[in-house]
């Protein structure tokens, strides 16, 4: 039994297939089971192709307006400190009693005015906070334009 295939241009990115704009072999139950009504792809022709390219180049342009907004957004982030209170389990090692959170970070920005970042783009680091002392969080403005902010963390009195 022959195995078919059909190719298709991908509208989105799939995982374990391809990026957008890649022109892809799957087998035609799974175009036209998965891909085509979902839109993430459609039959492979000359106009589709012609098409996605065209939307591939508009979004790249988006995306490069986007980043230079980010850039002249991320100055606003230079000296930012920000501050969070915590209550502590030990006195003398300044442990707490639990992690700070992203939604301590958020708080922390509520009060220093910056309201429109949103929590997805707050990047912790790989250690959970749980002692007092200074720490670098990073925000993610655009995907390639990140900026690191100084966290302070103090005991709450």
């Amino acid at each position: 039994m022959a195995k078919r295939h059909v190719q298709v241009v991908l509208k989105k990115d799939v995982d374990n297939l391809g990026l957008s704009g890649d022109v892809v072999r799957v087998r035609p139950g799974f175009a036209r089971n998965f891909l085509i009504p979902r839109g993430k792809a459609v039959i492979a022709s000359r106009e589709n192709v012609k098409q996605i390219e065209h939307e591939k180049a508009l979004a790249l342009q988006r995306l490069e307006k986007m980043r230079e907004a980010a850039q002249e957004a991320a100055k606003k982030f230079d000296g930012v400190e920000l501050h969070v209170a915590k209550q502590v389990a030990d006195m003398d090692t300044g442990k707490l009693f639990g992690a700070v959170s992203v939604a301590d970070i958020m708080q922390a920005l509520e009060v220093r005015g910056i309201t429109d970042i949103d929590k997805k783009q707050v990047i912790l680091p790989e250690e959970p906070i749980k002692q007092t002392g200074s720490y670098e969080v990073t925000i993610q403005l655009v995907a390639g334009v990140e900026v690191p902010v100084k966290l302070e963390v103090k005991t709450a009195a």
